[in-house]
């Protein structure tokens, strides 16, 4: 039985292997699967990379586990989110019932209120997102976007005087 300060060489030797062999295989997983794979562009992304790594830690670190169950729950997860993702961008309905969409959260220097609330984001958090853009009027702020990832875009210049349409494609939440 080992404690928490001394550890076999054997058990150290099986950790390392380990950690060598399971990497591989995400490499190996990823390079057939593309870049997408560790991605948060969705929330199944996002999901996803969570998950690789907590299959990863516990593969490396629980001892009783085996590398090709590890493999085999990390080709499941990447398979799910490439065909998630595949139906996605096929089918527009299905994105809608599958996928978050993106909500305005502050337009032309204006906090949306209710956006925030059916967001569940505080004006000090946005406003925080806004310190971190180094924004320091409100009016040079044409749009903040809290996207499908948990991010916040802000969109943002001194110069511009207007934003693009194009840019707010997708976006719930714009006034009329």
């Amino acid at each position: 039985m080992e404690n928490w300060i001394y550890v076999t060489l054997p058990l150290l030797v099986k950790v390392l292997i380990s950690v060598l062999a399971i990497f591989a295989l995400v490499i190996f997983i990823t390079r057939i699967s593309g870049l997408r794979t560790f991605s948060k562009m969705s929330n199944i992304d996002f999901a996803s990379t969570i998950a690789i790594g907590s299959i990863l830690a516990t593969v490396v670190m629980h001892t009783d586990q085996s590398i090709l169950k590890g493999a085999i729950a990390l080709a499941g997860i990447v398979t799910f989110q490439s065909i998630f993702s595949f139906v996605a961008r096929k089918s527009k309905h299905l994105r809608k019932i599958l996928s978050n969409e993106p909500i305005l959260l502050m337009y032309y220097g204006e906090i949306l209120e209710e956006n925030l609330a059916k967001a569940n984001v505080s004006k000090e958090e946005l406003i925080a997102k806004l310190r971190e853009a180094n924004t320091i009027h409100f009016d040079q702020v044409f749009a903040v976007v809290l996207e499908t990832t948990g991010d916040m875009s802000v969109m943002h210049s001194a110069d511009q005087k207007q934003l693009s349409p194009n840019m707010l494609q997708g976006v719930r939440g714009i006034p009329k």
